[in-house]
């Protein structure tokens, strides 16, 4: 079984980034979208960045931006990854020349192999949690069965985990990275600093 990479999503705060980052966090995500509980600004964004220690990820998301909004977010923060996680196209995403990944929020009627040969440029696939009212830190778990094995792309496991479920989710799918955002938080946007140290416990032991 590969290692399961980490993924601390929802960052607001410098120290909570630093101690996504100190835990061993491989990633952590800043979110672009202004409905979100979680968005940063770029101000916000930056002041993040500049604590974080050497090979720590940062990957911005966003949700049917304008080009321009995330434009503007790369010129000004030093982003790794993008994540897409509305409806955006092939197209759109690849219109960045930046790595990206495309969250598939697990609609009834989601075609993960579909998705898989639709976003082939992407370097992975984030499995979400569908809920209408919020794209996404929804809390809530999918049916992991849904996704099925042997996909040609890595595939990110998100929605509803947290340090007491996140082995079993390793356990059976043995996806390439976990993405937490709610799972390790105090409050919407606030981390605790027990439940992300737990959560990469849990992961790490898991494998």
């Amino acid at each position: 079984m590969m290692t399961t990479r980490i993924k601390i999503c929802g960052i607001t705060r410098p120290e909570d980034g630093l101690l996504a980052a100190n835990a061993g966090a491989d990633a952590i995500g800043l979110v672009f979208y202004p409905k979100s509980p979680r968005a940063v600004t770029i101000e916000q964004a930056r002041a993040i960045c500049v604590v974080l220690p050497p090979f720590v990820s940062v990957v911005a998301l966003f949700v049917d931006a304008e080009h321009f909004e995330v434009e503007d977010v790369l010129a000004d923060v030093p982003i790794n990854l993008l994540q897409f996680h509305g409806s955006e196209t092939p197209a759109q995403c690849e219109s960045f020349n930046k790595p990206y990944i495309k969250a598939i929020r697990m609609k009834d009627d989601a075609d993960l192999v579909d998705a898989v040969e639709q976003y082939s440029t992407a370097q992975g696939l984030l499995v979400d949690t569908y809920n209408p009212n919020e794209a996404g830190g929804t809390g809530e778990v999918f049916d992991w069965d849904r996704v099925p094995d042997g996909l040609d792309t890595p595939i990110i496991l998100a929605g509803g985990l947290e340090p007491r479920n996140v082995a079993s989710a390793i356990q059976q799918m043995n996806p390439y990275a976990v993405d937490v955002s709610s799972g390790v938080e105090v409050s919407k946007g606030i981390k605790d600093a027990d439940k992300i140290r737990a959560f990469v416990t849990a992961v790490k032991t898991a494998q």
